[in-house]
């Protein structure tokens, strides 16, 4: 099952220590969490939460309901998409079939945001994992992960084939965790160069770990 996940730009501000931001209805609440390292982000208006590495610095306009990204390393982010309230209505998690079903849908939605209308691009990727969990909040998420390689040729438009050798221009694991209250399914991604994996995996694998979806209070 294909998912899109319409993204809105939601406006927030970034600040250090503990601070509550109140915009009109919505509340906005950036928390530093045991040891400073990272914070926690509660928008009690879209209903949902996470922590993040205290150094990644949150991006306005990309398109996403809330978009964090390292500064240094720009290739490793997450950000979190919510599905329209009027375009479909989500019970349960589990209204997008098993984990294995989930992740193909995942995967297909990455593919189609990255689709490249140029001459010799060619994508390889794979389901790498698909599982699901209950949370201490009692309830059920699902947890996806896939890679994504890109491979291109500087030279599509050579008359001979072997001049037109295509090689690796970029290889991402891309770390999903979707969650479904409000009648709405979140989406928390998460996306590494696969060669940052190893340094990065502790603190990514923390922030999908945090991710909790909460009802709204009317």
């Amino acid at each position: 099952m294909c998912t899109k996940f319409p993204r809105r730009n939601v406006l927030s501000t970034l600040l250090s220590a503990s601070t509550v931001l109140l915009l009109g209805p919505r509340q906005i609440t950036l928390a530093e969490t045991t040891g400073g390292a990272f914070r926690e982000y509660i928008d009690t208006f879209d209903g949902y939460s996470f922590i993040y590495p205290k150094g990644w610095i949150q991006v306005k306009g990309a398109g996403a309901d809330i978009f964090f990204r390292d500064p240094v390393l720009l290739d490793v982010n997450m950000s979190v998409d919510i599905s329209s309230p009027s375009s479909s209505t989500y019970k349960t998690v589990e209204d997008l079939g098993p984990p294995e079903k989930a992740a193909e849908g995942v995967l297909k939605q990455y593919l189609t945001e990255f689709m490249s209308t140029r001459l010799g691009v060619r994508r390889e990727s794979n389901v790498l994992s698909a599982s699901s969990k209950v949370a201490d909040d009692g309830k059920l998420y699902y947890e996806v992960e896939v890679n994504i390689k890109s491979y291109a040729s500087n030279n599509e438009l050579a008359v001979m084939p072997k001049d037109r050798v295509q090689s690796l221009e970029w290889d991402r694991r891309y770390l999903t965790v979707l969650g479904v209250e409000n009648n709405q399914l979140y989406a928390l991604r998460l996306q590494t160069p696969e060669r940052l994996l190893s340094e990065e995996e502790g603190d990514l694998r923390r922030v999908m770990d945090s991710f909790r979806v909460n009802k709204i209070q009317a």
